[in-house]
């Protein structure tokens, strides 16, 4: 029989997959990092780019063999102001990046932004180490997955079922057994329609369980809270974690307790309202605040976590295309926490009660994973556990093949 060529498609999501690709066909050596950077495509989204601005980036696109798509109106300089879609390759982002660092109109600052977000996107996934006090947490090497443990009597899913300190700890025992990495306490329920307890509350509800799990449990502890005076109380206690649902947006101050502690923070996207200009963009431009405001007070780069809210400030439509989109996070270069664990999105898409919402999460947590979780927030951590190891085998095999090489 002649031989057949044989053509088909492969997906090489960055720079390090195309190396591998190279170095698989036997490249010379030498060529694999001239190579890398032609094999990587990437789109950018720019909004609100004065025309100026647009046609001057247009042309520096162009020059490079790359694109630049504005509006009929900015083209013919009937705008004032334009969406860009950029398209092209890493190595004619770069080629482009030394010029536009030249221009003026605001392009030296976007350059800046879209060398930023060529390496994050790219350092997304690797491993990386937060130190949580005395402990530390790799990311990167598999998914980490946070066991719910809610002390309170009105949670959406769990509401009462861990008000007995006794049975909180034996719970948080049974989830480490199971294989959850961190343990996430809180005393306050954040469900739709909830009632804001105050910090005293919240501090009675914690004190006869929290000490004893700082103590007990052989993972991390991390506090539920968005007030500064309960995360300090409970980093007193020896909790190792903060995790603000409001991402600093309720209590600021809160940067400052997790800067002096040295404690990792996790910034969630939440807003009032479910009113967007454009979802993912103004998500992004939520985060970021939350990020520059956590840095600002003194928290290191390595200590922040991102989190887009799922079932906070959306819709269920919203909610889904978040989950859909959530690997457009990667640009911001922070590890990503997805909590879907029971919500109303399953719900509302399965028409199922909270306690038929097992498969419905375990899909939202595989696929997740995929689109670039670093960790899960999940009620139901022995089955999850299993969802996450499986998912990982698929998603981070490549990374660690590398680490065992």
């Amino acid at each position: 029989m002649d031989q057949v060529n044989q053509v088909r498609i492969v997906e090489l999501k960055d720079q390090t997959e195309v190396e591998a690709a190279l170095r698989q066909i036997k490249v010379d050596a030498r060529g694999v990092p001239l190579m890398a950077p032609k094999g990587v495509f990437r789109q950018f989204w720019v909004r609100g780019l004065s025309v100026k601005a647009a046609n001057l980036l247009k042309q520096q696109m162009l020059a490079v063999g790359a694109e630049a798509a504005v509006s009929e109106g900015a083209s013919r300089f009937r705008d004032s102001t334009t969406d860009v879609l950029l398209m092209g390759t890493v190595k004619q982002y770069h080629q482009a990046i030394g010029k536009l660092l030249l221009q003026p109109f605001g392009l030296k600052d976007l350059a800046r932004e879209l060398r930023s977000a060529l390496d994050n996107w790219d350092k997304a996934g690797r491993a990386r180490q937060i130190r949580a006090r005395d402990q530390v947490l790799t990311l990167g090497e598999r998914t980490l997955v946070m066991g719910i443990l809610n002390v309170t009597p009105d949670s959406f899913s769990d509401g009462g079922l861990w008000l007995d300190p006794g049975r909180a700890l034996e719970h948080a025992h049974q989830m480490v057994e199971d294989g959850a990495d961190i343990i996430d306490v809180g005393a306050e329920s954040t469900r739709p329609g909830h009632v804001p307890v105050t910090s005293e509350v919240e501090r009675e509800r914690l004190a006869p369980v929290l000490k004893r799990l700082v103590q007990e449990l052989p993972r991390p502890v991390s506090i539920d809270t968005y007030r500064s005076e309960t995360a300090q109380w409970a980093l007193d206690q020896g909790v190792h974690i903060i995790n603000d649902i409001w991402g600093l947006k309720k209590d600021p101050r809160l940067a400052e307790v997790a800067a002096r502690a040295g404690a990792p923070i996790i910034l969630m996207h939440n807003q009032d309202g479910t009113e967007y200009q454009d979802l993912m963009a103004d998500l992004l431009t939520s985060l970021r605040w939350s990020i520059e405001t956590a840095k600002a007070a003194g928290v290191g780069e390595e200590q922040i976590v991102t989190d887009p809210g799922i079932g906070f400030g959306k819709t269920t439509d919203q909610n889904l295309e978040v989950l859909a989109r959530l690997k457009e996070l990667k640009v911001l270069g922070y590890p990503i926490l997805l909590g879907t664990s029971r919500k109303s999105v399953i719900g509302n898409t399965l028409g199922l009660p909270v306690d038929q919402r097992l498969e419905g999460t375990a899909a939202t947590v595989a696929l997740g994973i995929a689109f670039g979780a670093d960790i899960v927030r999940v009620h139901d951590v022995a089955a999850m556990v299993r969802v996450a190891r499986m998912a990982d085998a698929i998603v981070r095999r490549r990374l660690q093949a590398e680490a065992e090489a």
